[in-house]
């Protein structure tokens, strides 16, 4: 899609105070679409405005399906990019599977349709670590989200970036079902998201990603082709 064929959308981001999230409104302002940040932590509401945001605060934990929904409304798109960060197993599942599945019901109480899910490297299984090891919940909770996108009506995508850095964009990526593991920067996860959230030819997949050699659109046409 060429910047004189796009018609500006409105995109919803769980989890928008993210180091993820905050590429991606940047990159959604730069071609004049609208971001709606929906995060946690009122401290962060001018400093999320500033970057071009909606800026809401709203805590997914607490909050209900129908509060949710009223903020997702009128939306084309809805990207849930939010996570505990680890450390708490208990909040890591509250916030990265539970705050998906209560995202989930809030996009299709709101009729919208598309749906991005930004998940983690290895999420579809086999996990990379053992029971014992305190990343098994991280997993889990990906693994169980991702599933519970899979069996909705929504136009789900699942992205399962690899290792996260702050890298300048690229560009350029190694895109599959499954992939070797490796870094992605953090800008190109999100160059990747909006180019999934305008591809209806990724509606339906679940694809696991790092830095490489290929633009996310030709590796998209490679993989559905």
């Amino acid at each position: 899609m060429t910047k004189s064929q796009h018609q500006p959308i409105r995109v919803a981001i769980v989890g928008g105070s993210g180091k993820v999230a905050r590429q991606i409104i940047v990159q959604l302002r730069a071609r004049r679409d609208d971001a709606v940040a929906i995060f946690r932590n009122p401290d962060r509401f001018d400093e999320i405005a500033e970057l071009g945001a909606i800026p809401i605060a709203l805590d997914i934990e607490s909050a209900t399906v129908e509060q949710l929904a009223a903020v997702l409304a009128g939306s084309d798109a809805v990207v849930f990019s939010a996570g505990a960060g680890g450390g708490n197993p208990a909040r890591t599942r509250s916030v990265d599977f539970d705050g998906a599945v209560k995202t989930i019901a809030a996009a299709s109480a709101a009729g919208v349709r598309r749906f991005v899910m930004v998940s983690a490297i290895h999420a579809g299984g086999p996990f990379p670590v053992e029971e014992d090891s305190p990343m098994f919940v991280y997993y889990q909770a990906k693994h169980d989200a991702d599933v519970a996108v899979q069996a909705s009506e929504l136009n789900w995508t699942i992205l399962r970036p690899g290792t996260l850095t702050d890298d300048d964009a690229t560009g350029r990526f190694t895109v599959g079902d499954t992939v070797p593991g490796g870094d992605i920067s953090r800008a190109d996860v999100a160059a990747a998201v909006i180019a999934a959230i305008d591809e209806p030819r990724a509606v339906g997949h679940a694809w696991e990603l790092t830095n490489g050699e290929t633009p996310f659109a030709d590796a998209v046409v490679e993989l559905v082709s």
